[in-house]
């Protein structure tokens, strides 16, 4: 018992120290990067450096697995090089008791993982987007591709197709956006352009909207209209958006070729059902 709780011991503070050396390595580099990226913002070093914190528990977690490697094979070329398990083999032990006292502080450092520092990064991955957001003026943070980010939502009696140039954390404030509405006997039937939309429950709130109407007497832009805010129903859901934005990720550029499907009437196209693009 002594022997596992020395093993398990070495094993904490040998994955300490390469926690604390990683630590310091992405602490200098996300610092750089954050300098980089806010150059022309004016933000202080202490604002940069609050970023930088916000922004490390995230990094940590992705390469946490490396640094798990990278502790467990410090820790036996040390009890190598100190010959202390050729002195555990020759006490009786085998290699494999050997190494259930490391591997028992790895599963708790795992479980540790999961139920502290994931939560704690799904927080700080927030407070990094605001305190971006707020240095860029309010800018989106997450602006994919150069096609933007595309969504859908509608019934089976009108469709509407969402372009977004940004979004924010989890798709539900979008910048620069634009909606086009489609029905199955007409295909489009309004565009609204708007410098922002928020999803509320149950309808995206614009500001600075533009509508075009397709389909009567006058021309589109003859009656087009203009208003500080409108509301346009929506059957999206936070929930359901944060789910699915990982898709937009993947080939922005061809999320448009996916939402729509031949219509049975009319050689137009009518959007399939509601959901991110994918």
């Amino acid at each position: 018992m002594i022997l596992h709780r020395y093993f398990a011991r070495r094993f904490l503070m040998t994955f300490l120290g390469v926690l604390a050396v990683f630590f310091l390595i992405m602490v200098f580099l996300d610092l750089v990067e954050q300098s980089r990226r806010y150059a022309s913002a004016e933000a202080g070093l202490r604002d940069l450096l609050a970023l930088t914190l916000l922004n490390i528990p995230r990094a940590i977690y992705e390469i946490l697995p490396l640094i798990m490697i990278l502790a467990a094979i410090a820790l036996f070329l040390g009890l190598a090089r100190s010959s202390e398990l050729v002195v555990t083999r020759a006490a009786g032990r085998s290699a494999l008791r050997a190494m259930a006292a490391p591997l028992t502080v790895g599963l708790l450092i795992g479980v540790v993982a999961v139920a502290v520092l994931n939560p704690i990064v799904a927080a700080t991955s927030k407070e990094y987007e605001a305190r971006g957001g707020a240095l860029r003026g309010n800018a989106s943070v997450l602006s994919i591709g150069s096609s933007g980010l595309w969504l859908r939502q509608g019934a089976s009696d009108e469709q509407t197709v969402i372009r977004a140039a940004g979004a924010n954390l989890d798709g539900t404030v979008l910048t620069d956006v634009t909606f086009l509405t489609f029905t199955p006997d007409v295909g489009p039937a309004r565009r609204v352009n708007a410098a922002s939309a928020v999803l509320t429950q149950g309808a995206w709130v614009l500001r600075d909207a533009k509508v075009w109407t397709f389909g009567g007497t006058l021309t589109p832009e003859a009656g087009a209209v203009t208003q500080a805010t409108m509301r346009i129903a929506s059957t999206l859901t936070p929930d359901q958006i944060s789910r699915q934005f990982r898709h937009a990720l993947v080939d922005p550029d061809l999320a448009i070729a996916r939402l729509y499907r031949p219509a049975a009437r009319g050689g137009f196209f009518r959007a399939a059902p509601s959901g991110l693009a994918a």
